[in-house]
Formats: C-alpha cells, structure tokens, sequence
C-alpha cells in the first residue's frame, strides 16, 4: 500500500514544546474547541492555543472542574458535554451551531484509558463509545460550522493503537474484555476516523489528522492501581517516575496536537498520522510500538469504521 506515512523535516522534536510549535503563528481571531481541555495535555494545549491569540470553547463532563482549572485564561469558554452520552454531544453541538459561529480547529482530546469493564448508553463499551463514537457524532453534529471554518480536525489517539485493529465481529467486547486491547481498539478507531473524515471533508476545505501524543504522566491514568504503573516500571513505589527522560512533559505531550491544528507545513495534506511534532513513519514489521500500523491507516477499514459508527450514532453529515 503506498502510503503519505513519511516524515516531511518539520524541524520539531519530542522535546519540542506547544509554545515552540506556535512561535511566529497568530491565532488571533481564530476559533477553537478543545475537548477535554481543562485536564493534562488538554488543559496545556488550551493554554498555548489562548497564548497565541486563539478563543477556545472547552466542552467539559465536569463544568465546575474545568471552569476552575480555566480560570486563570483569558479567551476560553466552557460548556457542558458528556462524550458518553449522545443527548449531551446533540445538546452541544446545537447550541454552538445556534451562536453562528465558525470552527477553525476541533481538537478530540478527551478520552479515558484502561477502565475496568464499563457500558455506557446501550451497552457500549466505554472507551470504544466515549474516545470514539462522541467524537464521531460530535464532529457530525459540527459539520456546518467546521465547513464554513476550513478547519483542521485533530483526533489525538495514541501508540496505544498498536493494541488492538477493530474488533470487527465485537466492537463492544461482549466477550473476554481485556482494558488494554479495548483502548487499542478505541485508538486506532481514532486513526481511521482522520483518514476518512478527511477523505470526505477536503473537498470542503477541512483537513484531519491523527497523532500518538507521547508518553506523559496525566491524569489520564487514574484508572490504573499503583501496583500496575510499578510493574510497567512507569513510578517507583512512591509515586516518583522511574524513568523522567522516557516521558514527556505537558507541554512537550501538547505539542503534535498543536502542531497538528495549525502548522503552516501541513497545508494542502491530511489524513496522516503524526508523532513528535511531524508526520509518523510506518511501522516497522518487527512489532516495535512506533510509528502507525497498516490497518490503522488503511482506506477501507476507515470507510468501514465510519458506516458502523453512523449506523451506532445514526448522525452522518455526509449521508
């Protein structure tokens, strides 16, 4: 399969930083959504996007929480919105639409990792439905608004995906649920969902990409005991990172999201995954969790993952 998988020299890095990415670009002006973004790399990348002159609606399951963690940020707005909860994303998305407004970027930042067995909706499992069916329906729902913008739409997955292709004939692990391949499932369900989207969108002037952010201590990883994050040799006993140089800061975490959401070097390109602040390479035969596996990027399964979630959702812009 030819592939658009190759690095472009972007002259970023994994030590680059959000701050470093958005040197010299003006966002003034601009409108963006954050999901997600009062907590670790969302909160981060809430900020850098402010600091360059952005607005940014956070959309929040805990509005008190995010309110108080935006506090301090001038150009940010948060509402209410439940990822989980289809009602919620439909509630959103029609009263952003009823402002008039348009979307410059939409960055799917919130998601949930490794959770005990849990069914949201009718039945679905969480991390599938939360990272992946809410932002499907929201950026359905957004269309109108994120067509008028010519927006960038950034679906922040992870080299979790090397985990799990799409369980196809169980996306919802009625039988033998493992956490760690669900979320696998749920990421690369995060990759197809770029590539197809901006199959469909580009004609429109809207571009989507897909990133592996880093390793990075965020609370992202509150569903996991201390016992298994010292087993993985992340923390010691005591909570201290064993290995700081192997992880990421926030801010270096927040970078490719950014970079992905408003470099200039990505004009005219879309559907492609990223990590470390440029465009990911294939992944190599021998299993190495770097860079992106074949079925993560491939047109069909891509195609096929958007009719299933139209289908699950019954929202599909393109219909």
């Amino acid at each position: 399969m030819t592939t658009a998988q190759h690095k472009i020299g972007s002259g970023f890095d994994l030590r680059s930083s959000a701050d470093d990415v958005l040197d010299g670009i003006d966002l003034t002006g601009k409108l963006a959504i954050v999901t997600g973004g009062y907590s670790g790399l969302g909160l981060e990348t809430t900020r850098a996007l402010t600091k360059a002159g952005a607005r940014v609606v956070v959309p929040a399951r805990r509005r008190p929480v995010a309110e108080e963690a935006v506090a301090g940020l001038d150009g940010v707005e948060v509402d209410e919105l439940d990822l989980g909860d289809l009602d919620s994303v439909r509630a959103f998305a029609e009263q952003f639409l009823a402002s008039g407004r348009t979307i410059d970027i939409l960055i799917d930042n919130a998601g949930i990792m490794a959770c005990p067995e849990t069914r949201v909706g009718p039945g679905w499992e969480a991390q599938f439905a939360t990272n992946h069916l809410g932002h499907f329906a929201l950026v359905n729902r957004l269309w109108p608004a994120l067509a008028q913008g010519g927006a960038r739409v950034v679906s922040v997955s992870s080299a979790g995906h090397h985990y799990s292709d799409i369980r196809w004939d169980d996306p919802h692990w009625r039988q033998g649920y493992d956490k760690w391949e669900a979320y696998g499932q749920a990421k690369t369900a995060n990759v197809l969902f770029a590539v197809q989207l901006d199959a469909l969108g580009k004609d429109s002037g809207v571009r989507a990409f897909s990133l592996h952010p880093g390793g990075i201590l965020t609370p992202l990883q509150r569903h996991l005991p201390k016992e298994e994050m010292v087993e993985r040799g992340w923390i010691d006993e005591n909570g201290t990172p064993l290995n700081p140089a192997g992880f990421k800061t926030p801010e270096q975490g927040a970078a490719t999201q950014v970079w992905a959401a408003t470099s200039p070097q990505l004009s005219g390109m879309g559907g492609v995954y990223c990590e470390d602040c440029d465009i990911s390479e294939p992944a190599p035969a021998d299993g190495e969790r770097i860079g992106v596996r074949d079925y993560a990027v491939d047109p069909a399964s891509a195609a096929r993952l958007w009719t299933l979630s139209a289908e699950l959702t019954g929202v599909n812009a393109f219909a």
